[in-house]
Formats: C-alpha cells, structure tokens, sequence
C-alpha cells in the first residue's frame, strides 16, 4: 500500500499536476506546477519547502552509541560534538559504499541518523554486545526542509534560534507550542534548514511555515527541481551516482568513497588511526593507487553545443530536467577511442546558464580544466560534443555556509 506523508494533506492542496513518485513506500510529488523552473527559481532566489518525511530515521542511544557509530560510518563521528550534524557514508567489508545519511547528534549518548534506505537492521546486525539501543522512529516524525536565501528570514519568525545557527549546526525549538528539532542542512546547495517534526503536530506547523512564508514568495517544490538542485551542488544521489553494494549484482555498479568523490571523509584511514566497516580495504586502494575512477564535474562547451543542434536544423536545447540514461565519455571528438569515463547526471543549469554534469572518469583524467568528449544523441543517431572536468559544486554560494 502506498503511503502519504504527515504533510500530504496540506501539500497536496497546493499541488495542481498531482504527479507523483514512490519513495520509500511514500507519495512524493514530481511538481507543484506545470513549469518546475519556477520551483527551481524559488529555492534558488528566494524560499521554498520540499517534503523530506520519506526518509527513514533511526535513534541511537546508549553509553557506546558514539563507538557504536564510529565503527560504522566512514565519517569520524567523535567529531561530531552534541549539537552538531555530520553527512557520512557507510560501506561493506569491502569498502564500497552502501549507502549515505546525515549523523544528528543530540548528546554525548544520543544520536538520529536518516537514510534512503532502511538502515535499522544493519545496525542490529552489528551491534554484538554494545551498550547501545537502536529503534526506528520513521513514523513518528515528519521532515520538512526550507530552502533558499530568504529560508532563514522565514524561519527566524518562528523559531528564533536559526538565527545563530552554524551550518550543520542542530537546535531543540518550538514553532507554536510544538517541540521541532532545526538543523541547518539541506540537499539543495544553498541555504537551508531542515526540521523534524511530531507527525501528529505536522500540518499546523507547516501551515504556520506557509504562513511567515507568505511575504517571501515561499512555495513548495518537487523532485524535478531538486533534481537540477543537487547537481548544481554536487551532490550524489543513490540509485543515480551509485548503488547500495548489498543489491548490486557487479562491482561495475559498486563505488568507493574516494571514486564517489567523498575521500575528504577518509581523515586517519590511510595511516589506520581510524577503523569502520571497510576501512581495511579503503586503505590498500588509497595506500596502492587502485581506485578506478574519480568523481568530476563536466561543463558543456556551449558553443559546440549550439553547433551541433544549428547544423542538423535544431534549436539547441536548454532542459533543466535531468536525463534518463548515462552518457559515455572519450577522449577524442571523432569517438572512436577507448570510453575514459561516463556521466551519471546532466541537465541544463539555469542560474548558470551551462550544460552540466556529474561524471565519473579515469583518475588520470579528473584535473579541472581536461578536455573531453561526451556522447549525445540527435535525430536518431549518436554524435561527439566538447566537455570540460570542472571542480564540484558548481554552485556554491558564500551564504550556504557563512556564519550568522
């Protein structure tokens, strides 16, 4: 039976398309409107809400859930004091990623970590004898993220400790009388807070968000907008930049953090200070160099784009929505040499006005600056187009991350 979230009921009435996905067993919507550029618009120059319930959460306490955790996630989750958050990953014993989530924690023994996946029984898996309890919340909250350069305005009327708060920074708050945990976190680049949320308290405080965000603009955005969301800040996404190593059949589908591009998680692996799950073989692939490929960010020559499109009779093509399918990558134009690589995102970026992507070449290959070439397709038939490897995020505004 598919599921609604504890925000459907109001959401909903604002969704004039009721186009939807299935996440995690739950409705999501793809759009609010017909055009999800002005959804895209919205986050990206003033405020919007996306509906985050989906995801699953799991609390952590106990007198070893810091240890318990740190042998698990690939992010050094001692680092994380009380009233933090971390993003991290977490692998097999092999060390290809599993699956990724964001590490709240609350206090020295209580911690909440979210998911795309279900993640409770992993954890079990590997609880042995620690003194730790692990239970599944997911139903009992709902999440709400706010998005955006105004998310902050909006939310300091309700809640007014956003204003003080440090990126990846964690807050206990009211909204109302209604207890919510603030975090200011978000998958969308810019700045953004997120908030848990009582699922039976959950369409009054969404109501009361609408309502202080009714001055700025705030409307609500799908999985459309954020598709060109994240890409524009770099950031992977399971199922697209990778998959879970439990469920796939090949290592042709299986990663590494450091080919994922997350080697900056991976502080005191190759000196075996710090050991996880996967950390072993994490550290002969930094140690020997056998990492297959290495994440990048590619940027369209536009102007062969256009030459391209202009030469068989075509407008070029500017579609914010992410494609389908992969696309291979070459090192030459004519695309008959050997494929160095693939991108596993792309869609055209509005607010830079660029074909971009994110792409996974050979290591040899991943300097800013290398020139490559991409397959596309036109007109029934396969053709060459001219890209650049660029560093990650694309877009990355000093507001996301400044101190208040």
């Amino acid at each position: 039976m598919i599921r609604t979230t504890p925000f459907h009921a109001r959401l909903t009435e604002l969704n004039d398309q009721h186009l939807y996905t299935h996440w995690s067993g739950h409705l999501s919507a793809l759009r609010y409107s017909s055009a999800p550029k002005h959804e895209y618009f919205a986050v990206r120059n003033g405020v919007g809400v996306f509906d985050t319930s989906p995801l699953f959460k799991c609390r952590i306490t106990g007198p070893d859930a810091e240890a318990f955790l740190a042998g698990l996630m690939v992010r050094d989750v001692a680092a994380c004091r009380p009233g933090r958050a971390a993003y991290t990953l977490w692998c097999d014993d092999r060390g290809y990623v599993r699956d990724d989530g964001v590490v709240f924690r609350h206090g020295e023994r209580e911690f909440l970590l979210t998911s795309a996946r279900p993640v409770l029984g992993w954890l079990t898996d590997h609880r042995h004898r620690m003194r730790v309890d692990l239970e599944d919340v997911t139903d009992e909250h709902g999440m709400l993220a706010v998005q955006g350069p105004r998310s902050r305005d909006v939310l300091a009327a309700l809640v007014p400790e956003v204003t003080d708060l440090r990126y990846f920074g964690v807050v206990e708050a009211k909204v109302g009388s209604v207890p919510v945990v603030v975090s200011r976190t978000g998958y969308t680049g810019d700045l953004g807070f997120e908030l848990l949320v009582p699922a039976e308290d959950a369409v009054p405080v969404l109501d009361a968000v609408l309502e202080a965000g009714r001055p700025h603009g705030l409307r609500p955005f799908g999985e459309d907008a954020l598709m060109t969301l994240r890409i524009e800040a770099g950031l992977p996404l399971g199922d697209i930049e990778w998959h879970d190593s439990r469920t796939a059949w090949t290592d042709h589908d299986r990663v590494t953090p450091k080919e994922l591009g997350q080697g900056w998680m991976l502080k005191g692996v190759r000196d075996g200070t710090r050991r996880f799950v996967g950390s072993q073989a994490i550290r002969r692939e930094l140690v020997d160099g056998t990492s297959r490929w290495a994440t990048t960010g590619i940027v369209v020559d536009w102007a062969d784009w256009d030459r391209l499109h202009r030469d068989a009779g075509e407008l070029p093509t500017k579609d914010p929505e992410q494609l389908g399918w992969e696309q291979w990558l070459r090192a030459d134009a004519e695309g008959v040499g050997e494929q160095v690589g693939y991108v596993t995102s792309f869609c055209y970026s509005p607010v830079l006005q660029r074909h971009i992507g994110l792409a996974r070449v050979r290591p040899g290959l991943a300097d800013p600056g290398t020139v490559l070439h991409m397959e596309t397709t036109l007109h029934h038939g396969t053709h060459m187009v001219a890209v650049t490897t660029a560093r990650l995020p694309f877009f990355n505004p000093a507001r996301k991350t400044a101190t208040p």
